[in-house]
Formats: C-alpha cells, structure tokens, sequence
C-alpha cells in the first residue's frame, strides 16, 4: 500500500463561549485535519488541536508546516507508521500537534487494513470509559454554579482550573466544594500557573478536600520543584507541560517528581510516542490520565481508543467538544451523560461531514 494523497484542512470549530485558563483564553478551536489517501482506497483521518500557550504551535504555523510533511510522505507505505513518523521528525523536531495529525491518520489505515477497530488494533479491549468535565476561571459564584450542573448531570469526577493567586484560588475552590457533595471528587488543574510557595499553600489548605490530584502546578522546567512540592503536600501531583514525549517521562520518573502522567495526542506528537510515554509510566508504577486540548469528537475518539485499549489509563479528561457550538463528526464516540461508547468499525470509527469539509480551506497533495 501506498500513500497517494494527502489532503490539509483548515478545521475551525465555534466555541459556546470564550474559555480561560491561566496561560489565556480561546474562544474558538482552530484545529487542523489530514486525510491521508492510498492506492487500495483506503482513506485515513487525523486531527490536531495546536493549543498555541502550551505546544508552541499556532493553526498557521502547523499548516505550514503539514505542507512539508505532506510531500514527505507521498509514495511512502502508510502501515510503515514508525518510519513515517521517524522521517517527520527529522525534518522538523517540533510541531508535535502538526505531526499528531499525521499519526492519528496512519493509525487509522493502519487498523482499517487490519479491518480492527483501533482499540483492538493497539492490542486492547473496549471497556467502559468515564470522563470527567471542566471547569474554566470564572468567578468563584459562577465556578460553583458549574459545578452543581456538572454534578447534577451525573459526573463521577469535577476538573477545575485554577492558577491564580492563592487567595483567589482558594475562594473558588471553597465555594465550588461547598456547593457540591464531598463524595464528588475534584481534580485541579493550575496550567503551570504557581510558584512553589503558593502551590504549598493551597494545596495544603485543601489536603482533606478529597481532591484525586492537581496537575501542572508549577512551570513545566521547573522538575526540582516539581519533585519538592510532591514530597510536601497530600494531593498527587500530575505532570501535563512537563511531559511531552518519552524523554520527559524517564526524566520525570528518574526524578521521582510526580505521581500521575496526562497524555495528550496533540501534544506527544501521536499514538507512536504516547504508546512509548504509557509504557514507561506502568513499568514505574504509575497510572496516567488521557487528556485533550480542544478537538472534536474525531480526535476524541482516538483517544479514547487508546485509553480503552491501555489499562494503564485510570483517569480520562476528554471532554472538549462540550464547549464546541456545533459537532461536524460523523460516527465516532458518544456521549451517555459522562460516559463514552467506542464505535466497533474499522479503524477510528469516525469522519467529518463532508457538508463541513465543503467550506474549510485546504490543500491537497497527490503523487
């Protein structure tokens, strides 16, 4: 088989309303896809989310970037995945969104040829998925009004961003925890947003809050403290920032710097490297979550493909197209309140509605 297309969309998706965290505010997905095409006809879909204040990547500068990719791989065999992924790599170090996209799309060939859902595909089961969903800065009265919907509407689990100061932050969360049941955990999540002091504080204050863990509380090179403030607090420390490829993992495990691992596809360049960062974390004992940046349910659903097939994955945050205003997914993940059921075809299971596809930009490669 090979690759005989490759076609790059401009893929915006409408947000509900702006969200916040404490490294900014979007108030759209600007996202990209690549459909990569074969000489046996079959088709392969990948998504990317560049969320610019965490990979450094923009929707610009990653479709710039796909140009080249996309002619790097023409002629190349598709189920060749770690070559594939080897020679983008060496073109262009970075862009771990851009390359993510690609990817996503050749796990997809991958398992339709293999006529596997990509669960199985990855040597995985579907079993029973559960997110979580989140809560963006707000006003501590506006947090806490989320936090009862959220509540009320059946989730097993409360992600709560903060990353402020520490007063500010222990205001909202005080009213957020007053307003749900103590039975409802909540996980937090600071983006880097704190210093050692500050995170020492908070996170002291809320020792017996039943909170699972709080995830990125300092600057993602800032590995001592990291390794320092988990020695000092109660509640688990997560690395996300500090963790994007199988380098960082080793680093952060020889370290002994935190507890819990997020991989995140659009952020460890793909199923290849977030395989790779999974595997480290079990044979160090540790679980990690699956998280997302801000993709639509065909991205999603990868995700949650490898969540299903890992056991690994204890914790799952993929609940971004909650905030999108439309859903341009055809097939895919789907949503009973909180918890997601896999589709059982071939491949990822899902695609865009070509009426959508009809008015993004693109560009398209053919041998």
């Amino acid at each position: 088989m090979k690759i005989t297309g490759v076609t790059l969309y401009q893929y915006n998706i409408s947000l509900k309303a702006p969200i916040t965290i404490s490294l900014g505010t979007i108030d759209a997905a600007r996202n990209m896809l690549v459909q990569i095409d074969t000489d046996e006809g079959l088709t392969g879909w990948g998504e990317g989310s560049p969320f610019w204040m965490i990979v450094g990547e923009t929707q610009a500068s990653g479709l710039a970037a796909a140009q080249d990719m996309a002619r790097l791989l023409l002629n190349r065999d598709p189920l060749d995945i770690e070559g594939c992924m080897a020679t983008l790599l060496r073109y262009l170090p970075g862009h771990p969104t851009t390359r993510s996209a690609f990817d996503m799309a050749l796990y997809d060939l991958a398992a339709k040829r293999a006529n596997m859902p990509l669960y199985q595909y990855l040597g995985g089961s579907n079993r029973t998925l559960v997110t979580d969903e989140t809560i963006y800065l707000n006003d501590p009265e506006r947090m806490a009004d989320d936090a009862r919907r959220i509540e009320a509407n059946g989730a097993e689990a409360i992600k709560i961003k903060v990353g402020t100061t520490a007063q500010a932050d222990l205001d909202r969360l005080a009213m957020i925890r007053q307003a749900i049941r103590y039975e409802t955990p909540i996980r937090l999540d600071a983006n880097q947003g704190w210093d050692v002091p500050t995170a020492r504080t908070v996170l002291g204050a809320i020792g017996d809050w039943n909170v699972q863990y709080c995830e990125q509380p300092l600057r993602r090179t800032d590995i001592a403290g990291l390794r320092s403030l988990r020695q000092s607090v109660n509640v688990p420390i997560m690395a996300d920032e500090s963790l994007f490829d199988a380098t960082d993992a080793l680093r952060l495990v020889r370290e002994d710097a935190v507890d819990y691992f997020n991989i995140k596809l659009s952020k460890s360049g793909g199923i290849l490297e977030a395989l790779k960062i999974n595997a480290i974390a079990e044979a160090a004992g540790m679980a990690c979550m699956l998280g997302c940046m801000s993709e639509s349910r065909l991205a999603l659903t990868a995700n949650a493909h490898f969540a299903s097939a890992k056991q690994n994955v204890r914790f799952l945050d993929l609940d971004a197209c909650f905030e999108h205003a439309e859903d341009p997914v055809l097939g895919g993940i789907v949503y009973d309140g909180y918890l997601i059921t896999l589709p059982d075809t071939p491949g990822i299971g899902a695609e865009i509605d070509p009426a959508f596809l009809a008015g993004c930009e693109k560009k398209k490669f053919q041998v």
